[in-house]
């Protein structure tokens, strides 16, 4: 799983990093309520691990504002405030589950493993709309009208990314945070060759274009 620890507490998170790591999870890590929504909105994650005391927005402000901006990824609490009212009220922020510290490394990933296994059975037949364009979550198959796309899977990844984010201006760095590991290198041009590749196989004769270039800016996907 992708997942992103946000959480002040540097010593506790390289604990997460390093013990979720070690289990094959892809961690990123973020140390303030402010970059931690950013990243939960700018990349596909299986899962927000989120601290409620943060500096600069709360968790609890930033899991309001991910559900008001319709980003669905799974979020877990996990937080020193322990009584029942603290419970209520991050679940009522929209959370799908709330930890307590100090906590048992094991619980927190049977935990996380619930909540995205929850999620993903509530997408399971879910498919993404963008005007005659239709991307199948499941089959990872996308058509427009009634012409069958065929996409790699890392196109199939682009096309999802911008599909979610249909109508936002997305940068480059943007995607190269969402779809590349943080530790790789890119080359210089692997986003353009992409969606390059993405208008070839999307528009053919007179089909409106939808992946849209914003000179000095990035792209934006569907109305410009």
């Amino acid at each position: 799983m992708r997942l992103l620890v946000v959480e002040d507490d540097v010593r506790l998170c390289d604990v997460l990093r390093r013990g979720l790591g070690e289990q094959g999870h892809v961690v990123d890590v973020a140390h303030d309520g402010e970059e931690g929504q950013t990243w939960a909105e700018g990349a596909p994650y299986d899962a927000v691990i989120l601290d409620v005391n943060l500096p600069k927005i709360d968790g609890l402000s930033v899991v309001r504002s991910l559900r008001k901006r319709d980003v669905r990824t799974p979020v877990l609490m996990l937080t020193s405030r322990d009584t029942t009212d603290d419970v209520i009220a991050g679940l009522d922020a929209g959370a799908d589950d709330y930890l307590r510290k100090p906590f048992v490394f094991g619980e927190l990933e049977a935990r996380l493993r619930t909540i995205v296994r929850r999620r993903s059975s509530e997408q399971l037949d879910a498919q993404l709309c963008v005007r005659d364009l239709v991307f199948d979550l499941k089959s990872r198959r996308a058509r427009r009208g009634q012409r069958q796309i065929d996409l790699t899977a890392r196109e199939a990844a682009f096309l999802e990314y911008f599909m979610r984010n249909a109508g936002r201006l997305i940068t480059r760095s943007m995607i190269e945070d969402a779809l590349f590991e943080r530790e790789s290198e890119t080359t210089s041009n692997v986003v353009e060759v992409y969606v390059s590749r993405l208008r070839s196989k999307m528009t053919v004769g007179r089909e409106a274009q939808l992946l849209h270039t914003i000179r000095g800016a990035g792209y934006r996907f569907g109305e410009r």
